[in-house]
């Protein structure tokens, strides 16, 4: 799939956090966010300003790692969470906006340059956007060109992706996820993700994904679907009722699994 300009991701990311923060700002400060259960509209409002606020100072300081995080203190009051966060959001825009995308910036990601920055930011802001929507309880439309890139993100970067210290362990099969508004496609091999974290000792050996090149073969199954229920369905912010599964059910069952725990 090609990949969105960067002036775009830019436009997006502006665009999704203005609607975000517009959003938030009618909310009932209290009501539950659905997406993430455990926090309610002052809690989202204030996570989306320390992750902007984050990578703002990765990009303004350029460190090897990831830096020590000096987030501002949260404010004790609804109106306070606001300002805090357009000032985080604004500071985004203006460090992103200064900077080369080609240029090297830490990130969590085997892609250490700020381009991966814009792009995370841009879907960063579209999930949350639709989040404060699901709070208000008014959603509207994702963006189809940037949902389509979002779902190549979610399963090549959130899913697919691995640390350092884990392998993939691929088996012969595939899953070809389909976007059926832009006849767009992502294929993915089905695996298993083995490692042990060195920060805690966990061991993994889990079902797992890797986003592949056509290989060339039939797909043992088929995902298919518009790219904004797609992109939602993958970030747990929707039901599948707009897509359409065929095939092997029990490929699509180790698929399921591996695009269905928590993205940390």
């Amino acid at each position: 799939m090609a990949r969105l300009e960067f002036p775009d991701y830019l436009r997006h990311l502006r665009d999704e956090s203005r609607r975000f923060r517009d959003v938030l700002a009618d909310c009932e400060p209290t009501a539950r966010v659905p997406g993430c259960p455990e926090w309610d509209a002052a809690d989202l409002l204030w996570h989306l300003a320390t992750v902007q606020h984050f990578w703002a100072t990765i990009v303004r300081t350029r460190p090897e790692g990831p830096a020590e995080d000096h987030e501002p203190p949260r404010p004790d009051s609804y109106a306070g969470l606001l300002a805090t966060y357009d000032d985080q959001s604004a500071a985004l825009l203006a460090e992103l906006e200064a900077a080369d995308p080609a240029e090297r910036a830490w990130t969590w990601s085997t892609e250490q340059t700020v381009g991966f920055t814009i792009r995370r930011q841009a879907h960063e802001a579209l999930v949350h956007r639709l989040d404060a929507e699901q709070t208000a309880g008014g959603v509207t439309p994702l963006d189809a060109a940037l949902a389509a890139d979002g779902v190549e993100e979610c399963l090549d970067v959130m899913f697919g992706g691995l640390p350092p210290w884990g392998e993939f362990h691929p088996d012969p099969r595939f899953v070809r996820v389909d976007l059926t508004d832009s006849g767009e496609s992502v294929w993915v091999q089905l695996g298993r993700f083995v490692g042990t974290d060195p920060d805690d000792d966990t061991h993994y050996d889990d079902d797992d994904i890797h986003v592949v090149p056509d290989p060339g073969a039939e797909p043992d199954a088929v995902v298919a679907g518009p790219a904004g229920a797609l992109d939602t369905w993958l970030w747990r912010r929707g039901d599948d009722s707009e897509i359409r599964v065929t095939g092997d059910r029990e490929v699509f069952d180790r698929f399921r699994v591996a695009v269905n725990h928590p993205i940390n």
